[in-house]
Formats: structure tokens, C-alpha cells, sequence
């Protein structure tokens, strides 16, 4: 049998996980399930299941915006700057959306080579990014998480893409 490749198994792993959730929050047949939707994106920011908030994969911001009358592209960074960009967005989601960091139970790092690293993905960059929002003295929970390289992420210039599952805490 030949072996799955790794991202074929987080897929897998993942869609049997929100289907567990699924079933887990299925009240008389119903599962409450909330798309969060901008009209400008050709996908959700998020999607509620139940209590369970499944976050889509956040980009880093510009740290400087592109100047078409210079000629200039925007500027967003290195590995440790594109994640900490990426964290702060997704922090901010969470928020509006009645969440904190502490409530993240899952992420997904997927890092692109960076051409000033040879190609090699910056692990020490995101992991100096991550801990500024997790396992620190304000909010010390960490999520079990994943961190891969990929060939490439949909914007060129990206290095990081950041994509988590939060859980609202049970008011019980």
C-alpha cells in the first residue's frame, strides 16, 4: 500500500475531526453551523460548528504598503514578522468573535522557503513570532499544533500562512 504524503493525512485527520465535532454538536438532528463571510473573499474568514470556531488561514499584512506612483511593492517582512502579522489577525478575529488566544486547541503553520535562508524554511522566526501569544504569563495555554514547509503558499511573498481551530468555553 503506498504511503500517504503528509498533507493528504492532516486532510484526512482534519475532516474526521470536524466530523466528530459535528456529531459531538448535533442537538435534535440540527447542528448550529455559522459562516463568517466577507463580500470581497471567494472563501469564509471562519466557520462556527457547534462551539467549535474553524479559522481560515491568515497572510501577513504590509508592514509597508506598495507605492504605485514609486514603482514600489509592498513589504511584509520576514518569517518572524509575516508570523507575528499573521497571530496579531488572527488574535483580532478571535476577539470579535467573543475568543481569545487561550481558546485556540488546534493550528497549522504551513512556512515557505525563505530565499534569504538558501530556501529553508525560518522554524526559529515563527517560533520567536508564536511565543509572544502562547505559553506566556497572560495567556500560558498552547495548542497542539502543526508546522510544515510547502512548496509555496498562494502570494508569492508569502512565507507563513496560519490557520486555527478555537473552542468556546463551556459556561457550565
Amino acid at each position: 500500500m503506498p504511503k500517504l504524503s503528509v498533507c493528504v493525512a492532516l486532510a484526512l485527520a482534519s475532516t474526521l475531526a470536524a466530523t466528530q465535532t459535528m456529531a459531538a454538536q448535533t442537538t435534535g438532528g440540527q447542528t448550529n453551523v455559522r459562516h463568517i463571510q466577507e463580500d470581497d473573499r471567494p472563501i469564509a474568514t471562519g466557520v462556527w460548528v457547534g462551539d467549535t470556531l474553524y479559522l481560515s488561514g491568515q497572510l501577513a499584512s504590509p508592514v509597508t504598503p506598495a507605492d504605485p506612483a514609486k514603482g514600489t511593492a509592498a513589504v511584509y517582512g520576514d518569517t518572524e514578522t509575516q508570523s507575528a502579522s499573521a497571530l496579531t489577525k488572527i488574535q483580532s478575529l478571535l476577539k470579535t468573535e467573543g475568543l481569545s488566544m487561550g481558546d485556540v486547541v488546534m493550528m497549522h503553520v504551513y512556512l515557505a522557503g525563505d530565499p534569504a535562508k538558501g530556501g529553508k524554511l525560518d522554524f526559529p522566526g515563527m517560533m520567536a513570532a508564536y511565543l509572544r501569544f502562547f505559553g506566556t504569563k497572560d495567556q500560558p495555554n498552547k495548542p497542539a499544533r502543526s508546522a510544515m514547509q510547502v512548496a509555496a503558499l498562494a502570494a508569492p511573498w508569502a512565507l507563513v500562512e496560519i490557520e486555527v481551530i478555537a473552542v468556546k468555553a463551556s459556561t457550565k
